[in-house]
């Protein structure tokens, strides 16, 4: 029987084969803290403290900007040689007063549907939907800049910490509500519309895949269209490439694959 140092010898030895520069990959830590400046730059009020003193309120957030293009350089760097990663990380933190304004869209959303709510401070220090989406709308637009790799590990970072699961393919409108999220999955393609609520467990998913010659599933549009001012409760699975119409409501614990019309009302059977 080998000795101890020579199966822990050999483990290392094969362990590093293949590892090497080629092979750098986005720190997940590194990425956690950019969405943590993105936080205290959208909302400094409540995730900076530094900001309590207005007379520091520029400073802080000249240095959090600082320190979020640092980040975003360096781990956008590694995800591709051919990318401008200084332009990317700039074009990015030039948009994050729009986003802000999105954001609070989503806060309004929540602090009008919800009478369990106080206030928006309590939503946007407490409700999960806040964590998500801002983890959310930071990966769609690092996505459509180009920027591989990095978006999927910043929604994963929310989904394991809110069991929101929303994919940064996606496209979400403004207002967007999640009651209580946990269970909630979007999809890739899913078009989600204006002032849309859903409720926990809701599944916004593909109903089949389609396959190219090599029997690899091809990225095609597979997941519902939800437009303008639909709700959606707990447990229902909506399915497919189709369009639920504007104003629809989906009951609890349903499962729809079929186009439903705008203002219909699809509950479960007695």
């Amino acid at each position: 029987m080998n000795s101890k140092e020579q199966i822990l010898h050999d483990a290392v030895e094969r362990l590093s084969e293949g590892v090497g520069r080629r092979h750098r990959r986005p720190s997940v830590a590194r990425l956690a803290e950019a969405v943590a400046l993105i936080k205290a730059l959208i909302f400094p009020e409540f995730f900076d403290d530094s900001v309590a003193d207005d007379s520091m309120r520029r400073y802080a957030i000249g240095v959090n900007a600082d320190k979020l293009y640092a980040i975003l350089c360096e781990q956008i760097a590694r995800v591709g040689d051919n990318l401008d990663a200084s332009a990317l990380a700039l074009e990015f933190i030039s948009e994050l007063p729009e986003l802000r304004r999105v954001l609070l869209t989503d806060v309004d959303a929540v602090y009008a549907n919800d009478p369990a709510v106080d206030n928006r401070g309590e939503v946007i220090f407490s409700y999960p939907v806040v964590h998500a989406m801002v983890h959310y709308r930071t990966a769609h637009a690092l996505l459509l800049k180009g920027v591989p790799v990095i978006p999927r590990i910043i929604t994963e970072l929310a989904h394991s910490a809110t069991g929101i699961d929303i994919h940064p393919g996606a496209t979400i409108g403004e207002y967007f509500a999640i009651d209580h999220g946990t269970g909630v999955v979007i999809g890739q393609t899913c078009i989600i519309g204006n002032h849309v609520t859903l409720y926990q467990g809701v599944t916004l998913g593909s109903k089949n895949f389609e396959f190219d010659d090599d029997g690899h599933p091809l990225s095609l549009p597979r997941h519902p269209i939800i437009e303008d001012g639909v709700t959606i409760y707990s447990n229902a699975s909506v399915l497919g490439r189709i369009t639920i119409g504007r104003n629809a409501v989906i009951g609890g614990n349903v499962w729809v694959t079929t186009n439903v019309a705008p203002g219909a009302k699809i509950v479960q059977k007695r």
